[in-house]
């Protein structure tokens, strides 16, 4: 018996392998599926199933790339419906693996297709289950994903995933091993804990959703908190549903190295220049226009978040990396990839074209110019509960994941100075970048973010809301 988990941290997201006897199945791939051929080759054995646990909101799933690569059977379980060739699993089926075998655990709630899969050794004893979203470690997948107008509402779910929960999972002996789709930082749950695994035992005793004394506390206390789902998960949910091209297509179109000449006959209204370097190289001096969403953090999350599907975009990245650019926005279903910028912003430099800055300014400068500058504002541009427990007194909240809503920067304006901070420095610059494009160009951006401002307790003044205090 062979397990590995592979997981991807800029999206918290696990897909599996795992392998008897030469044959091997992979649980939830990503869309770039190089790393579970290169294993399966590297290991002589061969992918007969792909177990899809359920439709996921948050990637675009690989198992179509992958089935036409391998010749792997996909797997999904009851009332899945789809526009490319499925098993729809019944409840309770079993699927063969060398000397393992893995029963289907139709466990709907989080949406009503989703499936855990029970591995078994060859003696028949459970040996660990794979549970997608249905079971996280801390957490259980939230319930509002997959309403249907006036059908389905997020409390029904709630209680069919309570119902799953107690008949399907609840029942398994304490030792059998969790592994779930997600771990902390995914927003398909609210509080999902920083391991990426555990067991029956320790989830029971710990998850604070399987501590609920009955049906309806336990409904109340997974849809209370839930925060708005990324506008990308509909999308997202639809494509694997649905199907989608292949990423070699996307590669093939996506990755045209372009000269500034080309470059700069494609920018129009209509088209996106992402620049996916570091934070700190973005400031110094990008492509006028140029939305910065850096490698270096959850960059797919935010590209998903915040960018058009519908427009062409451009990128621009630090030589070398174009193709990770590309590849890990096609994870959250970007398909509209016209090229790249050959040479990297270097080039543009060196032909001389116009560039545009955002001014970094130190926490001690800030609080400097505070007292004497009647026109400062400062923007806090973290997720409201983090604003909630504690902030700078005065400033203005606009959740980065909120700044594309009509209205969220009606209060800025042209004539004042703006400060905008995120906790260490990442949100910030991606904020700073599409307000400029707005045309609002008098901002700074506070390195190092509210960690660094709260390292000069006596400089600034902090309060927190009510809604925290309560």
């Amino acid at each position: 018996m062979f397990i590995k988990q592979l997981y991807t941290g800029c999206i918290s997201e696990a897909a599996y392998y795992i392998e008897s006897n030469g044959v091997a199945a992979v649980i939830d791939p990503l869309r770039d599926i190089e790393q579970y051929i290169e294993l399966a080759n590297e290991r002589k054995a061969s992918i007969r199933y792909i177990f899809e646990t359920h439709f996921h909101a948050d990637f675009v799933s690989g198992h179509i790339d992958l089935a036409a690569a391998t010749g792997a059977t996909i797997v999904y379980g009851p009332n899945t419906v789809t526009k490319y060739p499925v098993h729809v699993a019944r409840d309770g089926e079993v699927f063969k693996l060398g000397n393992l075998s893995f029963e289907v655990l139709h466990t709907p709630g989080h949406t009503l297709e989703s499936s855990c899969y029970l591995l078994k050794d060859e003696t028949g004893k459970d040996i660990a289950i794979f549970t997608g979203d249905t079971l996280f470690v801390g957490d259980v997948g939230r319930p509002d994903l997959a309403q249907k107008a006036n059908e389905i509402s997020m409390e029904d779910l709630a209680g069919m995933l309570y119902e799953s929960l107690q008949s399907k999972i609840m029942p398994l002996a304490d030792e059998v091993v969790v592994y779930p789709a997600h771990g902390a930082g995914s927003s398909c749950g609210k509080s999902l804990g920083a391991e990426t695994h555990s067991t029956i035992g320790i989830q029971k005793a710990s998850n604070y959703a399987l501590q609920a004394e009955s049906k309806d506390a336990f409904i109340k206390a997974v849809t209370e908190g839930l925060g708005t789902p990324p506008p990308y998960f509909p999308i997202n949910a639809s494509i694997n549903r649905e199907g989608y091209s292949s990423l070699d297509s996307l590669i093939n179109k996506g990755l045209q190295p372009l000269t500034v000449a080309e470059f700069k006959a494609q920018i129009n209204d209509n088209t996106l220049i992402l620049d996916s370097r570091n934070p700190a190289d973005f400031t110094m001096g990008f492509v006028p226009g140029s939305i910065n969403i850096g490698l270096n953090g959850r960059y797919a999350e935010w590209a998903g978040t915040l960018l058009s599907f519908e427009e062409p975009i451009l990128i621009v990245a630090e030589p070398g990396k174009e193709k990770e650019s590309l590849i890990r926005l096609s994870r959250v279903g970007f398909d509209k990839i016209v090229g790249y910028l050959s040479g990297g912003f270097a080039a543009w430099q060196e032909a001389g074209e116009p560039i545009d800055m955002i001014i970094d300014v130190e926490a001690d400068e800030l609080a400097m110019d505070m007292p004497f500058d009647d026109n400062l504002v400062i923007v806090d541009v973290r997720r409201e509960t983090e604003y909630d427990n504690e902030h700078v007194k005065e400033a203005l909240n606009i959740p980065l994941d909120q700044l594309n809503d009509p209205g969220s920067m009606a209060n800025l304006e042209e004539q004042y100075n703006i400060y905008i901070h995120c906790a260490g420095g990442y949100r910030s610059v991606i904020a700073a970048s599409m307000i400029k494009r707005q045309g609002i160009h008098n901002i700074r951006n506070v390195v190092g973010g509210f960690d660094a401002i709260k390292q000069l307790p006596g400089k600034f003044k902090f309060e927190k809301t009510e809604a925290a205090l309560n």
